[in-house]
């Protein structure tokens, strides 16, 4: 039995202005039309969106490539794919 991959959104970061307090919801599975975030196009897979709780208003560079190692956010592991 073959382990389920995530689909790659895109080889590069999605930059998000988000807003202190917030929660965001990351897709983890690449299927989603609204990336970076969850429209819930995961039912029938393995995977679960990610919550992302903004702690200050800033721009954040969530993942796009959904192979990363450091959960919601860029680590440039899109350079290596």
């Amino acid at each position: 039995m073959s382990k389920e991959t995530a689909q790659i959104a895109q080889k590069s970061p999605y930059a998000v202005d988000v807003e202190a307090g917030r929660s965001y919801w990351w897709c983890s599975c690449g299927k989603s039309a609204k990336q970076p975030f969850c429209d819930g196009s995961h039912q029938g897979t393995g995977f679960t969106p990610v919550e992302y709780k903004a702690e200050e208003s800033k721009t954040a560079y969530f993942c796009g490539c959904k192979h990363g190692n450091n959960g919601v956010m860029c680590d440039g592991s899109h350079q290596k794919l």
